[in-house]
């Protein structure tokens, strides 16, 4: 369209100055006027560059563009006229809001090519930009993962491969049936070990050793040794084929999984050894402490449950809100229970001893335990009470709906994550079988060209009918699909 001849030649008069200068941006059909004053406050962006261009000729203003009407002055953009009604508020309001609906992606891309600086965008709408590209790096990593389990690298020496299987093994419970079935059985190795730590503790079911000291009976202890079994042996193999061993070492989960093997480990050795080292009274207290420490076990559970897993991101981005719902509490203990104190000391028999022995009372009226141990017995103190407890009621409700929110969100998003990375595999399974498709719509051409009298036709067409496409997941890089897009 540049070499149109119907086209009149450009204005360069320089009588008229840019800053007066009006032009018609049309943007998806929405027609825009804008002046040069206000657009050369950026002389960055795209729009004023459109004020300078026309002394450039018409290969500068095909740059800009896709289409000129020079009769008109106006200019033709294929773009998103809603983005554009958002972007331009920066030449008159100095700064950028997205509207709702608009995806965060395609609208920064939208401001890339309009050439705005995202510093423009207000804090609320990068947030939100942040966010979707958190949630598109999630996507991302889940699709790759998936791509990983799925391709096989024939460079890969047969000891990686090796890994690579017993990891999927033990780690992704969703890759075959026998991982299934190891994914229960550690579940199973945990709940019979809990039981065992439990039920141990019954004197009904323990037995008196020669020194007349009861202890576990040889039953629950050769179950809890073969428990203790299972779970070193899925640790090592577990560590042995981790990708990055420093990162699976320093993981929360697999310190727990350490806290709760090594117990096990270092009593046995203070049984044996200790007794040379140290008297017997304080090898068995070293034992007797150890094995409390098994509880860490239970902790194990989270592996196999997505559930836990959520309340403990919860958990983790309700720091603020718990954070406020322990000040509260902290004010109101102090407060109630100086309270308590001054108005229980009129009264004879009074328990309130001291203000840091009232702290205890002021925490269970708060959190409306009420045990009763320690209670008043003067009116005022009673109706100090009531109200205590009444605030403390009040201090823990407020932050629990926040951190509900957040348990909420978290578990919908993951959800949304996981669709999403399903939707992806699908779409790049589907480019696969279209790609292979028309691959094989022009070899036939080729061959009908060539002739039908060659010998090897027939048998060359069965091929490429009979080629999958499922291990052309692995080439998905050829392919542009929808989160490359919205990158």
């Amino acid at each position: 369209m540049a070499g149109d001849s119907s086209f009149p030649d450009v204005d360069t008069d320089g009588s008229e100055k840019s800053e007066e200068m009006e032009i018609v941006v049309n943007v998806g059909g929405v027609r825009q006027v804008f002046y040069g004053d206000n657009l050369n406050q950026y002389p960055e962006t795209r729009l004023a560059e459109l004020v300078n261009c026309l002394s450039g000729g018409y290969d500068t203003i095909f740059s800009l563009c896709d289409d000129y009407d020079p009769g008109k002055r106006e200019f033709y953009f294929d773009r998103d006229p809603d983005a554009f009604k958002c972007i331009i508020d920066v030449y008159y309001f100095g700064e950028i809001h997205m509207k709702k609906g608009i995806c965060p992606i395609c609208f920064k891309n939208e401001m890339e090519f309009w050439k705005v600086d995202l510093k423009f965008l207000d804090d609320c709408c990068k947030a939100h930009l942040s966010e979707k590209k958190e949630e598109l790096e999630e996507i991302a990593r889940r699709v790759q993962l998936i791509l990983d389990d799925l391709g096989v690298d024939a460079s890969e020496s047969r000891w990686k491969r090796c890994q690579k299987c017993i990891w999927k093994f033990l780690e992704k419970p969703e890759s075959s049936y026998p991982a299934r079935v190891i994914a229960v059985l550690s579940f199973l190795f945990i709940l019979i070990s809990s039981v065992v730590m439990c039920v141990g503790t019954i004197p009904d079911l323990q037995v008196v050793d020669a020194e007349g000291n009861r202890m576990e009976h040889p039953t629950l202890d050769s179950i809890e040794t073969a428990c203790i079994g299972w779970f070193t042996m899925e640790y090592v193999l577990r560590l042995i084929s981790s990708p990055n061993k420093l990162h699976f070492a320093l993981s929360f989960m697999n310190i727990v999984d350490v806290l709760a093997i090594l117990p096990f480990y270092i009593s046995l050795t203070l049984t044996h050894l200790g007794a040379k080292l140290m008297e017997l009274s304080n090898v068995q207290q070293a034992v007797q402490a150890l094995r409390i420490m098994r509880i860490a076990r239970i902790f194990k559970l989270a592996r196999h449950s997505s559930g836990l897993q959520t309340l403990t991101y919860a958990l983790k981005r309700s720091f603020k809100e718990l954070g406020l719902l322990l000040m509260y509490l902290a004010v109101g203990i102090f407060v109630f229970s100086a309270l308590g104190y001054t108005m229980e000391q009129s009264h004879p028999e009074t328990l309130f001893k001291s203000i840091p022995q009232s702290f205890w009372w002021a925490i269970i009226t708060m959190t409306t335990v009420g045990y009763g141990d320690i209670y008043p017995k003067t009116t005022l103190g009673k109706l100090n009470a009531a109200i205590s407890f009444l605030c403390g009621v009040i201090a823990i409700a407020l932050p629990i709906h926040p951190i509900i929110n957040n348990f909420v969100r978290y578990y919908n998003k993951q959800r949304v994550l996981e669709t999403a990375a399903k939707h992806e595999l699908e779409l790049m399974e589907l480019n696969s079988a279209e790609g292979k498709a028309a691959g094989s719509r022009s070899e036939l051409e080729d061959l009908s060209r060539e002739g039908k009298d060659d010998p090897f036709y027939s048998s060359r067409i069965k091929v490429s009918h009979s080629d999958t496409f499922i291990h052309l997941l692995s080439e998905a890089k050829n392919y542009r699909t929808r989160l490359q897009s919205c990158k």
